[in-house]
């Protein structure tokens, strides 16, 4: 399988999980004119699986080191299978939340509370379960990203142009809460997908009964598929926002439809397979935490491209701005925390 070795390419990896954690909700964005966000669920799931597929079955066998991929899964051990499935149930339910959140209160405002707050409380646990890194550079970090997730909540409730809905509740605060869910529930999964991972041992071989990245990954991925016929499914019946969503109403989207959500979901794939491959090096909080920056690329997006705060008063504006200083020094620290 293929191995990385280098602590600075690790952390190229995890600016490429950034962009592609912080980028993948432009589809639903692109597919969302005309696709419920249910529907295109479906579609980001079947991409996140087939991505995963693909590579277990190619940098998962490429090489020589490590463990190839069926010989990995043939040795894991319940618990370490478990443990990485168990990872993408909880993701499932927080990205599903996370989603909504976009779908009520955009990407600019979904991505740094719900995301920066999985990565303030991922990186205590990963750190806890695993210390790698100074605590100083690294906490110093998260409490700037944090800040920045406070600032960018407070320039949201500014603006002027807050709706609400049919039982009286203003849209923002709506999708601020379902933001704060998803950030709670997201800073467990990388966890549960970390604490499955084999490590090496002083002979250069694996841990026997834990598994590759690279399997995790796939294991990771299929608990996500199946937890979808529950959550999914359940959401439809009973959405966040708007009316219910007959099923049958999936066999009825067009080429783009479908194809966007699947292409959102290879996106989300490659950089999570990435991101668990840098763990090896850079250390699971650090690695959690470069990819949890995707809350600086979802703003940018949000902010730039969406105009999502086109409406926004010259203080809402300067919010923003600190917003993105606090952001960007925060991933600076957490970079510097191993280096």
């Amino acid at each position: 399988m293929f191995v990385l070795e280098s602590y600075w390419i690790a952390v190229l990896f995890c600016v490429i999980t950034m962009l592609c954690w912080g980028s993948w909700a432009n589809t639903q964005k692109l597919a969302g004119k005309t696709w419920r966000f249910e529907l295109f669920y479906w579609d980001y799931v079947f991409g996140v699986v087939l991505t995963a597929l693909i590579f277990a079955f190619t940098l998962g066998n490429m090489g020589e080191s490590g463990r190839s991929f069926l010989a990995d899964l043939a040795q894991a051990d319940v618990m370490s299978l478990g443990s990485a499935f168990l990872g993408g149930v909880v993701f499932n339910a927080a990205n599903l939340l996370l989603v909504a959140a976009i779908a009520i209160a955009g990407m600019s405002v979904a991505f740094p509370i719900g995301i920066g707050l999985a990565l303030v409380l991922g990186v205590l646990i990963n750190y806890v379960a695993k210390p790698e890194g100074d605590p100083i550079f690294l906490f110093a970090g998260v409490a700037l990203v944090t800040a920045a997730i406070v600032i960018n909540a407070i320039a949201y409730r500014q603006l002027p142009n807050q709706k609400k809905d049919g039982e009286g509740t203003s849209t923002s605060t709506k999708g601020i809460v379902l933001a704060v869910c998803c950030g709670i529930l997201m800073s467990l999964f990388y966890f549960l997908v970390a604490r499955s991972l084999a490590g090496t041992l002083d002979d250069g071989t694996l841990e026997a009964g834990k598994i590759t990245a690279y399997t995790a990954n796939l294991v990771f991925t299929l608990g996500i598929l199946v937890s979808s016929f529950l959550f999914v499914t359940a959401i439809m019946y009973k959405p966040f926002t708007g009316q219910p969503v007959a099923p049958s109403a999936y066999f009825k989207g067009g080429v783009l439809d479908h194809l966007w959500g699947i292409v959102g979901g290879s996106i989300w794939a490659v950089g999570m397979t990435l991101n668990v491959v840098a763990a090896g090096v850079a250390g699971p909080a650090i690695s959690y935490g470069l990819g949890q920056g995707a809350t600086l690329v979802a703003a940018i997006w949000g902010v730039f491209v969406w105009r999502e705060f086109k409406d926004g008063s010259v203080t809402v504006k300067k919010l923003l701005n600190i917003m993105f200083v606090a952001f960007f020094l925060g991933l600076m620290l957490i970079i510097w925390a191993r280096a």
